[in-house]
């Protein structure tokens, strides 16, 4: 077998599309390991404004040698609002080489089929979407409240996919694209437990609870990050979501490539509801990581935000929707 060898690039910018915030007046940050542009009011757009809400959509551009590739990670809970931000930033959609799903929860997924259908006339005749695994395709479902029944959380458009003639690829293993790569599956080797709470119906029904037909908790088996290795500076793991644990999915990083310098931690950790304890001890280990840079989004939480203002002030860079950071020359 031939070993996975990771792309390398240049430069990567990572641009918000979707997310829980946005602020219009933030002062200028500046941080000497990324280049950080928050974006206010919108040149030409200045009678419209961003909006925001809870999920995630990523904007993604690496470059080598000049040549850029250029990727959709994620498309927020409606296509409302990933359509609106996207036409506000000017994206060109026929520059995409493709589109990434980290995981099928729909603060991811619920923008997708709009945003195909809205865009897909221009987009590359071969885009392909790229998955953790097949089962990322099953219905989830959710508890508002202990007690209560599930409720749908729905499943991803299989149909409207092919329809659209968008492609699947899944990366149950690492895979390299033009420019990112996949983590492939996070192994689950810290003390992390896997986070989520939506149940899905396991078609292996090995269990006696899945012979019998009940929701199981979902184990994320097909959750993977998207990375980048950044020329001269070191690994860049994008965690959408990170509900196999943002150590855990970090160090799966590293391992695919192969390399033991990170330069930047991207996106969402998933330690919103985490206790005390569980947060001191992913703080320690992210700090034993040491990565350059910091940048929590949508599900990581204020609760540990905090706690790494104040053990990790030169690592932490604030996100903002429209706010572009640039790692790499």
């Amino acid at each position: 077998m031939v070993p996975f060898e990771a792309p390398v690039v240049d430069a990567l910018t990572i641009r918000v599309l979707v997310d829980s915030r946005y602020e219009r007046f933030l002062p200028k940050a500046m941080h000497s390991m990324v280049q950080i542009e928050h974006l206010g009011r919108i040149p030409g757009r200045e009678l419209s404004t961003f909006a925001a809400e809870w999920g995630l959509s990523l904007h993604l551009t690496s470059t080598v040698e000049g040549a850029k590739a250029q990727y959709v990670l994620d498309f927020g809970y409606t296509p409302e609002v990933l359509n609106r931000n996207f036409d506000l930033l000017d994206i060109d959609p026929a520059k995409l080489n493709g589109l990434i799903l980290s995981h099928g929860h729909r603060d991811h997924f619920g923008g997708l089929d709009g945003f195909v259908h809205q865009h897909r006339s221009r987009m590359r005749d071969d885009i392909a979407l790229y998955v953790g695994g097949d089962t990322v395709f099953r219905e989830k479902w959710i508890t508002e409240k202990r007690g209560e029944d599930p409720i749908s959380w729905g499943a991803i458009d299989q149909v409207s996919l092919r329809a659209h003639r968008v492609g699947t690829v899944c990366c149950p293993a690492p895979l390299a694209l033009e420019g990112p790569f996949s983590s492939g599956y996070i192994s689950r080797t810290s003390f992390e437990q896997v986070t989520g709470g939506t149940l899905v119906q396991d078609d292996d029904h090995y269990t006696e609870a899945e012979r019998a037909g009940r929701l199981v908790k979902d184990q994320h088996e097909d959750e993977h990050a998207t990375c980048y290795i950044v020329k001269d500076r070191g690994l860049v793991v994008i965690s959408s979501c990170g509900h196999s644990g943002i150590i855990n999915t970090v160090r799966s990083a590293m391992a695919a490539a192969n390399v033991d310098r990170v330069h930047a931690v991207v996106g969402g950790f998933h330690l919103g509801m985490a206790p005390l304890p569980y947060l001191q001890a992913t703080l320690k280990e992210l700090e034993e990581i040491d990565p350059d840079v910091i940048v929590p989004m949508h599900c990581t939480g204020t609760p540990f935000i905090d706690m790494m203002r104040e053990r990790m002030p030169q690592k932490l860079v604030h996100s903002n929707v429209g706010s572009r950071f640039t790692f790499g020359a």
